[in-house]
């Protein structure tokens, strides 16, 4: 679960990264603006990816041996 909320948030930070330097929507363009359904759903997706991520920060580390 970790990995798949990390990967929609690093998904997000590009998109708003793109948005902010040149004013492109990455999203919206390839799934049809940003009304379309299915940016909604990926929109959706990476702002609960995010809400999970803060979890993240409060969790105990444990090292790998």
């Amino acid at each position: 679960m970790d990995k798949i909320a990390l990967i929609l948030v690093i998904i997000g930070a590009l998109n708003w990264g793109l948005i902010g330097l040149f004013g492109f929507d990455l999203v919206a363009t390839i799934f049809g603006g940003q009304s379309a359904f299915i940016s909604r759903i990926v929109y959706s997706l990476v702002g609960l990816a995010g809400l999970y991520a803060i979890t993240l920060l409060f969790r105990e580390r444990t090292e790998v041996k």
